[in-house]
């Protein structure tokens, strides 16, 4: 059940950073790419990670190579009417776009989207296992005389060994363990999803998520394999 995955912490110096990995900022879109928005209201870019420096450590876990990922959601905190009427949990909230590295150009966002101060990254490797939440009965043997159910042998044999990230930025591996709703969904063979990214509250970059609000963006593991990014999710789970 164990996966590689990164901790994402600002770079102090070029050398730290990890490719074009990055918070905020312009979008590193292909020429000619439209800026993603949602009845005319322009989502703002949260991230970008280069998955060309990232695949080493990942290995498998990431079947396709894509360039660079743009990470789009529709800013919760901006004061503008048309967001009112606008269903803040339908898919058109959020987009992964995808570039090519040798082609993709700085695209700053139009109003009224937010830009936020663009924060090189340094993607710090880590093995990551799974929090009680994100395992079924089916995935593991365990014995059934000691434990009443998978999660219990989480509970209390893992104990902080498990993918606790919480209030941290993170790339693949396991979403945070700070939620009691499942971040990863499954798929009709019961395999979760893969965990692309997770953004915490930043009051250093100027966004938050609610009362103690994080940020999820998955991608079945069937989309990943072929590259479909418009069947990446994202999930804002606060509290």
């Amino acid at each position: 059940m164990a996966r590689r995955g990164f901790r994402l912490v600002p770079a102090t110096g070029e050398a730290q950073v990890t490719g074009r990995c990055r918070l905020g900022g312009p979008a590193l879109l292909d020429p000619g790419t439209a800026w993603p928005e949602l009845s005319g209201v322009p989502l703002s870019l949260h991230a970008v990670l280069d998955t060309d420096a990232l695949a080493p450590w990942l290995g498998s876990q990431l079947p396709v190579r894509p360039g660079l990922l743009n990470f789009f959601y529709l800013d919760p905190d901006l004061p503008y009417e048309e967001y009112r009427e606008l269903d803040v949990y339908q898919p058109g909230v959020w987009r992964v776009i995808p570039a090519d590295p040798a082609r993709a150009v700085a695209v700053t966002p139009p109003p009224p989207a937010r830009s936020y101060p663009a924060t090189p990254v340094h993607a710090d490797e880590v093995t990551m296992l799974p929090d009680c939440w994100d395992v079924e009965d089916g995935d593991l043997d365990y014995d059934r005389d000691e434990h009443w159910a998978v999660s219990s042998l989480f509970l209390t044999e893992l104990a902080d060994l498990d993918g606790n990230t919480a209030g941290s930025h993170c790339a693949f591996g396991w979403p945070d363990t700070s939620h009691t709703l499942p971040v990863s969904s499954r798929d009709a063979k019961g395999t979760p999803a893969v965990h692309l990214l997770q953004l915490a509250e930043d009051t250093d970059l100027g966004w938050g998520w609610g009362d103690a609000g994080t940020l999820y963006f998955t991608i079945p593991a069937e989309a990943l394999a072929v590259g479909d990014f418009d069947g990446a999710v994202a999930q804002l789970i606060c509290g």
